[in-house]
């Protein structure tokens, strides 16, 4: 199920799309995160919304990185993947979207639902 949630706190929904996703995802201020992910850029030589420095900030954060069902790869949904996962807090990236799924419900600004995930990572 899809929830609309925007922690951007100027309501904007474009280019900020990983640091919602994993704000939602650790439950903290989207300042914190945005910050907490420049500096993780700025350790690392690259931009904060880099798939190499936000998974690095999640995996500071208790989430490992997994692979993805093997269902029709090119056709498995955000929308599914929250289906199969009713439980857990997870990060989706897709080719240019991230997206939040916490206990079965998918958490955006946007519904994302059709978007084909690429990469998931797992709040342990």
């Amino acid at each position: 199920m899809y929830i609309q949630q925007n922690p951007n706190p100027y309501g904007r929904r474009v280019g900020d799309c990983a640091v919602r996703a994993i704000s939602i995802a650790l439950n903290q201020d989207w300042f914190l995160t945005y910050w907490g992910m420049c500096l993780e850029g700025a350790y690392l030589g690259n931009m904060p919304d880099g798939n190499e420095v936000w998974g690095s900030y999640l995996e500071k954060h208790g989430f490992v990185r997994e692979d993805l069902p093997n269902k029709c790869p090119a056709c498995y949904t955000v929308r599914d993947f929250a289906a199969d996962h009713r439980a857990g807090v997870y990060v989706l990236g897709t080719q240019k979207h991230a997206v939040c799924v916490i206990d079965g419900n998918y958490v955006d600004a946007w519904d994302s639902g059709d978007e084909v995930p690429v990469y998931v990572w797992r709040k342990e």
